[in-house]
C-alpha cells in the first residue's frame, strides 16, 4: 500500500486496563494485549479521509513487560509495536492470512526495525 506524503496516523500510548477495556469492546478479547490497529481505509467508510491511515493503540505497561522479557529496552519495544501497528494499517495480516502472511510481516517487521536502527534512530 502506497502512502501519500500527507498521510496521517493516531497513535495512542495507554495502560493494560484501557487497552484492555478497547480490546474487549472491539474485539472481544477480555484481556490486555500489546497494541491495536483500526485501519480507515477499509470498509464501507474507506476513503471519506483519505489521508488518514488509522488508529494504533499500544500498551506501555505490556510493552514494558515484552521488553524486559526480550531483554531490551522499553523504548524499542514501544517502536517495534508501533511498527506492527502500522504494518497492520497497510495491509499486513498474522491472524487471519496464513503462515505465509505472517512470514511476510515478520520480515518487514525485522527490516524496519532494523532500517531505524541502523540510521540511529533507535539510540539515545
Amino acid at each position: 500500500m502506497a502512502c501519500h506524503e500527507d498521510t496521517e496516523l493516531s497513535v495512542s500510548i495507554v495502560g493494560d486496563r484501557t487497552i484492555r477495556g478497547i480490546n474487549r469492546e472491539y474485539l472481544a478479547r477480555d484481556r490486555p494485549t500489546n497494541v491495536i490497529s483500526f485501519p480507515l481505509q477499509e470498509g464501507e467508510c474507506a476513503g471519506i479521509t483519505p489521508h488518514a491511515l488509522g488508529d494504533v493503540v499500544i500498551s506501555a505497561d505490556t510493552a514494558a513487560r515484552e521488553a524486559a522479557e526480550g531483554g531490551m529496552e522499553t523504548f524499542e519495544r514501544l517502536i517495534f509495536l508501533l511498527l506492527h501497528g502500522i504494518l497492520h494499517l497497510c495491509g499486513y495480516d498474522h491472524e487471519r492470512s496464513g503462515e505465509a502472511e505472517a512470514l511476510r510481516m515478520k520480515k518487514k517487521e525485522r527490516e524496519l526495525f532494523s532500517l531505524l536502527k541502523r540510521e540511529g534512530f533507535l539510540n539515545p
